[in-house]
């Protein structure tokens, strides 16, 4: 299955549309490729390792297939979206309002942190022009709420921006990921993804063929995110699309967070076969799939696909 030929999609042609101008070119579709690793072919399980950390050096992965959709909605006008304080959405906003030309604003969870330096995060965030406007956490909580969003958007000064919810999911950004899933049609038997707000789960089910399945691993505590993930196909779909689950207990205790043994397993892990891999999302999803293979969650002769977000952050 390594690297073979896969026809556009049509969310990829919009993706190249959106930012055709955008140097260099993204690679779409983005690159499946087979590793040998003993410790799943011992239980008969073949995997592969999807490359959207390789689509656009500043867009990655699935930011890149969520964000294109949404950015094509603002229509030249600023963007508003919201995130923590080591957002890796904010971050790819700020950069792709960078690549356009477009304004961009970022609320920011925390008023708290409004007066002290910025972290690395929000550093690349500012260095890439986003304008920063932190706010408390009780009215983060609820954006949602129509007058709560009205007097954030007052608040920071962008009444007329587009909204870009956060995370990116939403039904264009769903739209987006359904690509990701077309793409892999017949090259899998179960693809699994990390989850943040299930966007890219929600997509990716969607694309996928007939006999496969999806696998969502959250990187949030909290065991919300299988409603998420439901509502935000039948906000896009108009119901369940695609044969989807989501394994808990991989979050390492939160967003944001690791383990001693988490960062173990992927040093060893880009040792064996040299794949930078970021820690919030893509080792909790890697260091999951061994201990589901470990446990027996998937035949033998499973073709299993994982699919790679993001990559590090420098």
């Amino acid at each position: 299955m390594t690297d073979a030929h896969v026809p556009e999609t049509p969310g990829a042609h919009e993706a190249r549309g959106a930012l055709g101008g955008v140097a260099p070119r993204p690679l779409l579709p983005s690159p499946l490729r087979d590793v040998e690793d003993e410790r799943f072919g011992r239980h008969g399980v073949r995997l592969a390792l999807k490359r959207d950390d390789l689509i656009h050096p500043h867009l990655v992965g699935n930011k890149w297939r969520k964000l294109v959709p949404n950015l094509a909605a603002a229509a030249g006008r600023p963007v508003i979206t919201f995130g923590g304080a080591y957002s890796n959405h904010l971050r790819a906003t700020a950069a792709a309002g960078r690549l356009l030309g477009l304004e961009t604003v970022g609320v920011v969870r925390g008023q708290e942190l409004a007066g002290r330096p910025l972290n690395p995060s929000l550093a690349r965030c500012a260095a890439d022009g986003m304008r920063l406007h932190f706010t408390d956490r009780a009215a983060y909580r609820r954006k949602a709420e129509p007058e709560t969003l009205a007097a954030l958007l007052r608040a920071a000064g962008a009444e007329d921006a587009h909204v870009v919810p956060e995370g990116g999911s939403n039904a264009r950004a769903v739209h987006g990921c359904r690509a990701l899933g077309e793409e892999l049609r017949g090259r899998a038997d179960v693809v699994a993804v990390p989850c943040g707000t299930g966007g890219t789960l929600a997509g990716l089910a969607a694309g996928l063929g007939p006999g496969q399945r999806a696998l969502g691993i959250p990187v949030l505590k909290g065991g919300f995110l299988a409603a998420e993930t439901a509502a935000l196909q039948e906000r896009t779909f108009g119901g369940r699309r695609g044969d989807w689950w989501l394994e808990d207990g991989f979050h390492c205790g939160g967003y944001g967070r690791t383990t001693p043994a988490l960062e173990a397993f992927a040093q060893d892990f880009e040792e064996r076969h040299g794949l930078p891999v970021e820690r919030l999302y893509v080792a909790k999803m890697l260091s999951a799939l061994l201990v589901l293979t470990e446990r027996g969650a998937f035949p033998p002769g499973t073709r299993l696909a994982a699919v790679i977000t993001g990559r590090p952050f420098p």
